[in-house]
């Protein structure tokens, strides 16, 4: 066993891919990790032995035939099993070590996804792919830079974001993934799921904020511990829970679903919320949070032929907004619907939404897709589905808005 001290964003998840192991080997090595809500720093932790995987020869079975099935070379075999290449040291029943497979692509799960992760692998996706391009439009209320990003060279913009509500921070790795796999298709010269996407670089700008909400996200994900600057607020509002999970708003309190200048008023008056909460409080005016604010003002500035604002869950797509809508807007979202067997629904009696001020504002096409199907924050396993259905749900809007 190894001894570990908790450091500020530790969190159970993070600390077992970190170290390669699975969170239920940290949880056995310290059973109280079960019953408390997140980690808090300075704790200890017992870590066990880092386990390796291991594989018994098969009859037939040959050196370049067991590395090319695990995706390892014949030189990382041997280092790990000294003399497995000489003699009869490869034969079978041998139960040999498999070094860890490396992985090729850049976003993916080491744990939760917040802020941190997101800007490391901005960084790492912009040094290896010059079509993303990176920016920001402003600052959380904590001072998080809102990163964007800019893929594609086209006259028609398609403004996105995630991760509006905090504990659907699933959103945020689905995006990035999908802007990964579009420009590594570019670079390789070939297609995306049976897409052409020169043809969607050519002609569309994608404008992307994949973590609208990182301050709600970093509070679902690590809580709110001992120094952070609006803990007694936080616990105040939450009503003494000492977990987030449910939490949807941003950091003061405010649903960002609901920021929006689009019947704002019956909104707020609708959810009946006049003080800051986990959810559905619509602030003390439209687009009073900088996060809110920055998401219109980046509308603004760059005209949208559409635009998706990804949430979960539902497995469903919102299309129209008080007959705003344009005429193309149901059928397009049938076919985005079609594109990962999700639903389209016309949806009433909701105000306020990103979706439902550019409809309004710009009288083009605009969605809400629900990501998934569960519980909120969605499992981490279920990563590898809502990024692909991300894809294909922008893929057929890229393929199909004239």
């Amino acid at each position: 066993m190894r001894e570990y001290i908790t450091r500020k964003g530790d969190t159970v998840s993070r600390i077992a891919a970190s170290h390669g192991l699975a969170p239920e080997h940290i949880i056995y090595g310290n059973p109280w990790t079960r019953s408390q809500p997140y980690l808090i720093p300075g704790q200890l932790l017992y870590l066990p032995n880092t386990p390796r995987k291991r594989y018994a020869l098969q009859e037939g079975d040959s050196p370049e035939a067991v590395a090319a099935a695990f995706g390892v070379t014949i030189d990382e075999l041997e280092t790990l099993n000294p003399g497995l290449l000489s003699g009869r040291g490869f034969g079978p029943g041998k139960i040999i070590v498999l070094p860890a497979t490396p992985h090729a692509r850049i976003v993916r799960l080491r744990g939760e996804y917040g802020h941190r992760e997101m800007a490391e692998d901005i960084g790492r996706l912009a040094a290896r792919y010059p079509q993303i391009e990176a920016d920001a439009i402003g600052y959380s209320v904590l001072g998080k830079p809102l990163h964007l990003l800019r893929i594609g060279s086209g006259r028609k913009h398609l403004h996105v974001n995630a991760s509006l509500h905090a504990n659907e921070w699933l959103t945020t790795p689905s995006l990035m993934a999908f802007l990964e796999d579009y420009a590594a298709a570019l670079n390789e010269g070939g297609l995306w799921n049976g897409f052409d996407v020169g043809k969607w670089y050519q002609d569309w700008t994608i404008w992307a904020v994949p973590l609208a909400n990182p301050d709600g996200v970093e509070l679902v994900q690590e809580g709110a511990p001992p120094g952070h600057p609006l803990r007694d607020e936080l616990t105040r509002w939450n009503g003494g829970r000492r977990g987030f999970r449910h939490w949807k708003a941003n950091i003061r309190g405010v649903d960002l679903g609901d920021q929006f200048p689009a019947h704002w008023d019956e909104e707020r008056e609708r959810r009946g919320v006049r003080g800051p909460a986990p959810r559905d409080y619509s602030g003390p005016a439209p687009l009073s949070e900088p996060e809110a604010a920055a998401l219109a003002a980046l509308a603004e500035r760059v005209p949208g032929a559409a635009a998706v604002s990804l949430h979960s869950q539902g497995s469903e797509i919102y299309w129209n907004y008080r007959g705003c809508e344009p005429p193309e807007s149901r059928e397009l979202a049938a076919a985005l619907a079609a594109a990962c067997g999700y639903r389209a629904v016309e949806l009433t009696g909701s105000d306020a939404g990103y979706k439902d001020w550019f409809i309004q504002r710009f009288r083009r096409p605009g969605f809400t897709v629900e990501l998934g199907l569960g519980k909120n924050p969605l499992p981490m396993e279920d990563f590898e589905d809502t990024a692909l259905e991300t894809g294909l749900i922008l893929a057929a809007l890229l393929s199909n808005l004239k």
